[in-house]
């Protein structure tokens, strides 16, 4: 009588092999295929090495170059305010000096990547604002090591979200030369232009802002093909270390933020805001 057994049936050696070899192939065939292999493989830089190092104009000093003296230059404007930017390389900031200084707001480094956050940034953070001045807390981008969505995520997560208080200023993006690598990150000019979009699309659907975005326009015109993406929209804080903001990139008619020297008196970095001190507390509400 035959007996009925539960399970597969036997297959021979050959055959087992042979099966193996065609999912082998199959899969292989599949890694190569556009949308598989270019998801799966993609590869990102490693997490910076030395984020204290990267702060708001470190690499602009380094390609560009600085100006000699740290006198304020004459502004043409019928009004500004000054203000500074500060990152973990300035340690415990003298904020009460700053503010007897006329120095009214102050932008602080909050993150980097998806890794790194400022080890003095609630020093800094919440003293300015302690003192009085109108605050805010930017991002130094990587765009090799992680998506735009992933960083601005990261970034309100560790600081630098908003709150309409009237001394909160949105968020920036700091966009600048690559102190790890190639220039602009690996990336076509198209590539760091979406980048940066998911970075401002998913900033505004946490906070309700649109950020600012911190570059210089060397950089711009180099990484960007001097894209006109995001004059409409995002104000612009532009470093340059002399006399004048001097030629802004495509799509700005004007400049928001003047970073203008980065030896100035108590912390190095200072800035001035295009406009009277209402126009500052106006950003700052949306």
């Amino acid at each position: 009588m035959s007996v009925l057994r539960s399970g597969f049936p036997h297959r021979p050696a050959r055959s087992l092999a042979t099966l193996a070899g065609v999912l082998l192939a199959v899969l292989s065939l599949l890694l190569g295929l556009p949308g598989t292999a270019g998801a799966t493989a993609t590869r990102r830089a490693p997490e910076p090495r030395h984020p204290g190092q990267d702060w708001a104009g470190s690499q602009i000093a380094r390609h560009e170059g600085t100006a000699a003296g740290t006198a304020p230059p004459a502004s043409s404007l019928a009004a500004s305010v000054e203000g500074v930017d500060v990152s973990s390389h300035n340690g415990s900031v003298a904020w009460s000096t700053l503010w007897n200084s006329g120095v009214r707001f102050a932008y602080v480094k909050a993150t980097e990547s998806t890794s790194y956050t400022n080890p003095s940034f609630a020093q800094q953070y919440n003293g300015s604002y302690n003192t009085g001045m109108i605050r805010g807390a930017y991002h130094f981008a990587t765009p090799d090591t992680s998506s735009g969505a992933a960083q601005a995520t990261y970034f309100v997560g560790h600081g630098g979200g908003w709150s309409k208080d009237g001394r909160t200023l949105p968020g920036a993006l700091d966009m600048e030369y690559n102190p790890y690598g190639a220039t602009c990150y690996g990336l076509s000019a198209a590539g760091l232009v979406n980048w940066m979009k998911d970075w401002f699309a998913t900033y505004k659907a946490r906070t309700g802002r649109d950020a600012v975005i911190y570059t210089s326009t060397g950089w711009w015109k180099q990484c960007t093909g001097n894209s006109a993406a995001f004059g409409a929209v995002n104000p612009l804080w532009i470093p340059r270390y002399g006399s004048s903001a001097g030629e802004l990139p495509a799509g700005w008619g004007f400049h928001t933020l003047w970073q203008y020297t980065s030896s100035g008196p108590t912390v190095g970095d200072h800035n001035r805001f295009n406009g009277a001190l209402d126009r500052l507390k106006a950003l700052a509400n949306g």
